[in-house]
């Protein structure tokens, strides 16, 4: 009589050995929010890269296609193709940086600026679901230590 094996449950993965690697989990925790965020953000006609190149040009960071590339953790042909996409729907200028006249910045619209905020509202009612079942203070800390990942420069 053959024996059957039993599939893994859900439960059974998450306290599996890779439900409590840290690599996997902010892995795993990255694809849902980018899954979230994208979602909401389709309204909008952006998605998590293209709103990241928004919001810093909305933000008035004036920041270089290098600057965002470095930033965002992207190919600079990435970047590219982004603020192009952008710039065709008037949402970004590219302008001659004033302190480098060989390099361009980037700058929100008028458009861009309106559309930023309306996307950004969405943005955090995502953030607000994903983290409903974290406390203030746990936000504030896990805030504090992905900022201690992501710049540990």
């Amino acid at each position: 009589m053959a024996s059957k094996t039993r599939l893994p449950g859900r439960d059974a993965l998450r306290d599996s050995v890779l439900g409590g690697d840290l690599v996997f989990l902010l892995a795993r925790a990255n694809a849902l929010t980018l899954a979230a965020a994208n979602a909401a953000l389709a309204e909008h006609g952006l998605k998590a890269r293209s709103y990241s190149v928004l919001a810093l040009a909305a933000d008035g960071a004036r920041p270089t296609q290098r600057e965002l590339a470095e930033f965002l953790r992207l190919d600079p042909s990435q970047v590219v193709a982004l603020v192009d996409g952008l710039e065709q729907r008037q949402l970004v200028e590219r302008r001659t940086d004033p302190a480098d006249r060989r390099a361009n910045v980037l700058v929100a619209t008028d458009a861009g600026r309106d559309l930023f905020a309306r996307a950004q509202q969405a943005a955090r009612a995502v953030e607000r679901g994903l983290l409903a079942p974290v406390t203030p203070e746990e936000h504030e800390r896990l805030a504090g230590l992905l900022r201690l990942l992501a710049f540990p420069d």
